[in-house]
């Protein structure tokens, strides 16, 4: 590939993100009634119910006071409840209503993206699911963290049909290595 094209393959893949990722999060926070960052709270919280508000945040992208005054803004709209679990600990629950708008989030989310592509053909849809995986797989090594990387993510898709999550290959990839440099001594 010339210096061209890989420059215009990068630009293409750009702004195709930028349109999916806001076409996305829309939905999902418009289906979900509330901001971004509150509708991957809510979305993280269905598969992680009773972590914390550090991680919580550690997870969406936020800060500990950020992710405490986004928590405040959800609970204030019976979508989040914190319950004190001894110490200065707090475990994050959703409650009916936001079981309810996570799943809608997660359902707007998803059919967002199979409107994105209904347009490719068969043959181009595989080939776009396997540079996917390749490059998910690449971008772990930036991000380092499964949880941040798929924070919006339906994680049952992933592993449908006998599937494997390239993310979380990824992971326990980069922990098996790190485990065996550890016995190695190094």
């Amino acid at each position: 590939m010339h210096e061209s094209d890989e420059i215009r393959t990068a630009n293409l893949l750009g702004a195709a993100a930028l349109a999916v990722a806001d076409r996305m999060t829309a939905a999902a926070a418009g289906a979900a009634g509330v901001s971004v960052s509150g509708t991957a709270a809510l979305v993280t919280l269905r598969g992680a119910e009773g972590i914390g508000v550090t991680e919580l945040g550690r997870r969406i992208g936020l800060s500990q006071p950020a992710c405490a005054r986004m928590l405040d803004q959800l609970e204030g709209r019976g979508l989040v409840e914190r319950e004190r679990s001894g110490g200065r600990g707090v475990a994050l629950r959703l409650t009916e209503a936001g079981t309810a708008a996570a799943a809608r989030a997660e359902a707007a989310r998803r059919d967002g993206l199979r409107r994105v592509l209904a347009g490719l053909p068969a043959q181009q849809a595989a080939g776009l699911t396997e540079a996917l995986e390749l490059l998910l797989t690449e971008v772990y090594g930036d991000v380092g963290s499964e949880d941040v990387l798929c924070r919006l993510c339906d994680r049952g898709a992933c592993l449908a049909a006998g599937h494997l999550c390239p993310v979380g290959q990824a992971a326990r990839a980069e922990q098996a290595a790190h485990t065996e440099r550890g016995e190695r001594g190094g």
